[in-house]
């Protein structure tokens, strides 16, 4: 990443505080049924409540930029095996015309379809065999950060913006969010317990303790600890199923160690 472990957790975060995050400027990240394609979204809409971000340190550069790093496929993931069984899940589920129910696309654009499915199947999802998680429990929300950290590992970094909400980060555009990752290698994080999750002026909040570990291009690695809070409006007759999908609202998270 750039300047200083410091920096790294702005990234992390989403976005200055990016999540491991992203100046850049028009058209909403969209899904394919080939590899998915980084856009540029739409200007962003702040959430009901501001987004608590501590402002986190960036990783040092120390060289030039790459060129941007291809998707990493969900075959070349986790295997042929394991990619065809995740995309038979999803176009049974998917109610798409062209999903992006691809194993050249990554996990998490294919899980992500998973879940935006069952969200829009309702109470009927529990029915369902493809829909393992209930769209509106503490698990599912849980389920947001592993799918963001999935993106972003495999630079999918279209599916890691939509996961705070259809026009991504409030507050930064796609390209910043993408350029912050830049220097990135790898990433992963781990979902430690989580408290009961608490409703308040209309929405549900669930609080997602994490540790997330980082391998720069140069080897380095960082660790961050600290949580992500995670959203969706109330069940309220009128709410869409978008409004009722958790989506990431905040995150604080700080360095935790550099090694290498």
């Amino acid at each position: 990443m750039t300047r200083a472990a410091p920096r790294l957790a702005r990234w992390l975060t989403g976005s200055l505080l990016l999540p491991l995050a992203a100046c850049g400027g028009a058209a909403d990240p969209t899904r394919n049924d080939n590899a998915a394609a980084g856009p540029t979204p739409t200007a962003t809409t702040m959430p009901d409540r501001a987004p608590e971000h501590a402002a986190l340190p960036a990783p040092i550069k120390t060289t030039p930029s790459p060129e941007p790093q291809s998707v990493l496929s969900c075959s070349a993931e986790r295997g042929q095996a394991a990619a065809q069984r995740l995309v038979k899940i999803c176009t049974s589920v998917s109610p798409a015309t062209h999903p992006p129910c691809n194993a050249a696309n990554s996990c998490a654009i294919i899980e992500d379809e998973i879940a935006r499915s069952c969200g829009l199947l309702g109470d009927d999802a529990a029915k369902t065999s493809g829909c393992a998680v209930d769209p509106k429990s503490d698990a599912a929300a849980a389920n947001v950060i592993r799918r963001y950290y999935s993106a972003i590992n495999a630079h999918d970094y279209a599916t890691a913006w939509i996961q705070w909400g259809n026009d991504g980060r409030p507050g930064q555009r796609f390209a910043d969010f993408q350029k912050g990752f830049a220097d990135t290698r790898a990433t992963s994080v781990t979902i430690g317990k989580m408290p009961p999750s608490e409703g308040a002026a209309g929405s549900i909040y669930a609080t997602v303790p994490v540790t997330v570990d980082a391998q720069l291009d140069d080897g380095r690695r960082q660790r961050f600890v600290g949580h992500y809070v995670v959203r969706r409006v109330n069940d309220v007759p009128g709410a869409s199923a978008e409004q009722l999908r958790w989506h990431i609202d905040s995150a604080t998270l700080k360095a935790a160690g550099v090694s290498g």
